[in-house]
């Protein structure tokens, strides 16, 4: 009963009231009793792990998601991608920051003074953890923001104090990862199973210091940029050399391990049936389980074929199988076919998109796998093939399983950090940080993430950049936005490399409709509005100005402490 008290005592913890910071009051956080044991310390850290990105957040509409890039868009236009977001009243974002660095700082104010049994380094260590993941939150939304260190009372004079300039926060944030990473444990147990490592925080780290350092690097401070680009470079190199993660490529999965990298589950979710303990590839994720934590969102239909309308600028940026862009490429088919333009192309295209009569299951009774032989068992009589007619005519199936599940019950993990954005950061901060960046380093970091479902690609190399005029800084960006497409990085890295302003007021098109065969295969397509090229625009008129890279403080917080400032251009 007095383990109960203690936890339902942490639950309560997350009931806020309004304020400048949305805080705590501080009656909610004065029992005595809480902070006596390790395991007291263990119950509230528990909490912090709620606090991530997850599907609801990266797959679906949210800052740092897709949605609000420049690779997709709906039915309905996103005012955030589009240019026209105004200034809230209010914004959970900013204020659930806060409330959650109140909280690891209450974990650290009483780690400082506890006298109790057992070592509570690890905890100690997630609260810095989590402090700097809610900050560098705080900094790519907001820009500047208020350093506390302290789990201050509503009526403190930090409650009106002006924000921190983005520089220190950083600095901020950087001393917390780089303490905590030596006291988190190098592996977890099974029964920690999703826990920090390590390995996360150095992860972090290098996602941290290489946003930074582009992002003052593109806005004129190279000397910071620099100094945050070897940081980077250093945290992501840790990880490599030291971490023991690899990518997903299991022999059995061959070029589709990266499409079933991303439905993994502990029922048969794949041809090959591996299963979650198979995937060495993530280092930090949101656990689910179809049974005790189901993703609670309709994860399959909501990525499956049309709903998402995908933009060709993803489907161009493809390489062909001879590692050229398509512009390039005498192996480029071209668009006569519906399916053409899929042919010789780097395999993770038809990894993440469906061609036009490309064979493919769902999630329900009707469509989904039987036996697991594909086309050549029971598999073939629930098949669909893919009937381009529909959206911007580029279909999706990252996310989607082909197991027989229930909606919303789908059970793969979230991958918050994966070893390939690892081996991504690392190539970029080494060449960001040097103007250049070694045959060898390509090989130990981005090669391995290009080729893991192309055997046959060529290597990206120095000389094959130069025989082919290509630039390496493209390339090394190209791979990170196919990689990574549809998991919450594409709108951030614009940011960072201030290419947003040429990206995103850029027309969303769909398929090139005109003189090929979807003129007559879809004829309804004729009534939607087409560029010079004959490619149907899905959506239009975006703008994008100084102001959009970032997000405007809410009115309320600005009303009740007047010394925060708004974000420049939003005055």
């Amino acid at each position: 009963m007095k383990l109960y008290k203690k936890i339902f005592l942490i639950l309560s913890l997350g009931m806020t009231v309004s304020s400048c910071l949305d805080l705590d009051p501080q009656d909610q956080l004065a029992d005595g009793n809480l902070w006596k044991s390790a395991n007291d310390f263990k119950y509230f850290a528990n909490n912090f792990y709620g606090w991530t990105r997850d599907f609801g957040s990266s797959v679906y509409d949210g800052p740092h998601s897709d949605v609000r890039s420049d690779l997709m868009t709906y039915t309905s236009v996103n005012e955030y991608s589009h240019g026209s977001n105004s200034i809230p009243t209010s914004d959970a974002n900013y204020t659930a920051n806060y409330a959650h660095i109140r909280r690891t700082n209450l974990l650290l104010k009483n780690a400082a003074s506890y006298a109790g049994s057992g070592s509570i380094s690890r905890y100690v260590a997630e609260a810095k953890f989590f402090r700097a993941y809610c900050y560098f939150d705080l900094v790519q939304l907001y820009g500047n923001a208020i350093i506390l260190k302290e789990p201050i009372d509503i009526n403190s004079p930090e409650m009106n104090a002006q924000r921190n300039d983005r520089g220190d926060v950083i600095d901020f944030i950087i001393q917390d990862l780089q303490e905590a990473a030596p006291e988190l444990p190098e592996t977890v147990s099974t029964d920690d199973d999703g826990r920090l490592t390590r390995w996360a925080a150095y992860a972090f780290l290098s996602r941290v210091a290489l946003y930074e350092g582009t992002w003052q690097k593109y806005r004129g401070d190279e000397a910071r940029g620099k100094i945050l680009a070897t940081i980077a470079a250093e945290a992501s190199k840790e990880v490599i050399d030291k971490g023991g993660f690899e990518l997903f490529k299991p022999v059995a999965l061959a070029e589709y391990a990266y499409k079933y990298l991303f439905t993994l589950e502990n029922v048969q979710s794949n041809p090959a049936n591996l299963t979650k303990a198979d995937n060495k590839e993530y280092i930090f994720y949101r656990r689910h389980d179809e049974t005790l934590s189901p993703i609670g969102k309709n994860i399959t239909h909501n990525c499956l074929k049309n709903v998402q309308y995908i933009n060709r600028k993803l489907a161009n940026m493809y390489l062909c199988s001879d590692g050229l862009p398509i512009e390039k490429s005498l192996k480029f088919q071209q668009y006569a076919k519906m399916a053409s333009e899929f042919q010789e192309r780097d395999n993770r295209m038809k990894n993440t998109l469906l061609a036009n009569g490309v064979m493919y299951w769902g999630n329900k009774d009707e469509e989904c796998r039987i036996d697991w032989k594909g086309v050549s068992g029971e598999d073939k009589a629930h098949a669909k093939a893919c009937d381009v007619r529909s959206g911007s005519g580029y279909q999706n199936q990252k996310w989607a399983t082909e197991r027989n599940v229930k909606d919303t019950y789908e059970g793969y993990d979230y991958p918050i950090i994966r070893y390939a954005e690892v081996l991504l950061n690392y190539a970029e901060a080494v060449y960001e940080r040097d103007g250049k960046i070694s045959d060898e380093d390509l090989n130990i970091s981005l090669n391995l993430v290009r080729c893991r479902v192309n055997s046959d690609i060529p290597k990206l190399s120095n000389s094959f950049v130069q025989q082919y005029s290509l630039d390496m800084r493209e390339e090394i960006r190209r791979e990170r936005t196919v990689e990574l497409f549809n998991e919450g990085f594409r709108v951030d890295d614009l940011k960072r490399w201030k290419t947003a302003e040429i990206e995103m007021p850029q027309d969303i098109l769909g398929i090139k409709w005109a003189g090929t065969e979807f003129e007559s295969a879809w004829g309804a397509a004729g009534s939607i509005t087409k560029n010079e090229d004959g490619c149907l625009i899905m959506e239009s008129g975006r703008t994008w100005s100084t102001k959009n890279y970032l997000y405007p403080l809410p009115a309320d917080q600005l009303q009740l402490n007047p010394n925060l400032g708004q974000n420049s251009g939003w005055e």
